[in-house]
């Protein structure tokens, strides 16, 4: 049971879900996309949101700003948020277009939301899930998605509720945070997606 909520934490980690959520919506969309665009596109995710925070999590951990990739104190947070924020505006600048791309333009101004709140939060010395925000967001984006091309998700939908409650029981078996915290991580998760359903449902 230990190693099974263990994965969750490592499947769903905050990193990965900016690809997922890319890849999610491809794999639903029934527009007509370019392959070699798709390509691209996955490509330049994957180094914006993965390869290059992983590079800079190592040169924040030798210059000992961090300790481990959970940052799990909350001082840790600030400088990781604070590039990640920078990273999601690249994205948003070089990658997608509102008027093109605008389920996931949206779906990635849904992210920078929500890691600016965790980052204002943390001016304040509170700490919310970042585990738990990354996957209530791809919840709330498949929901939109669902509704927006008229398809039946509901798989995906359970699917992803019952993520969340691993997610959820995965950090709460690690002691890496509180009720509270998951929630707020929750919260942050669902509520920039939900609003910005009125640009692109």
């Amino acid at each position: 049971m230990n190693l099974f909520l263990k994965a969750a934490s490592y499947i769903f980690h905050p990193l990965l879900m900016p690809l997922l959520g890319t890849f999610l919506y491809y794999s639903v969309t029934p527009k007509y996309v370019d392959p070699q665009l798709i390509r691209v596109e996955f490509f330049a995710i994957a180094i914006i949101t993965l390869l290059i925070p992983i590079v800079i999590f190592f040169l924040l951990k030798n210059l000992k700003v961090v300790e481990t990739i959970y940052l799990k104190e909350v001082k840790e947070r600030k400088f990781p948020l604070m590039i990640q924020c920078i990273l999601l505006l690249l994205i948003l600048k070089m990658v997608f277009d509102p008027y093109e791309d605008a389920e996931l333009y949206y779906f990635f101004v849904g992210i920078l939301f929500s890691a600016f709140s965790a980052l204002i939060m943390v001016f304040f010395k509170l700490k919310v899930s970042l585990h738990q925000m990354g996957v209530a967001g791809i919840l709330m984006f498949i929901v939109g998605l669902s509704a927006h091309f008229k398809i039946n998700l509901l798989i995906s939908i359970s699917f992803f509720l019952f993520v969340n409650g691993w997610v959820a029981s995965s950090r709460l078996n690690k002691d890496s945070h509180t009720y509270p915290e998951l929630g707020a991580g929750f919260l942050l998760g669902i509520i920039p997606q939900f609003i910005l359903f009125n640009f692109w449902l």
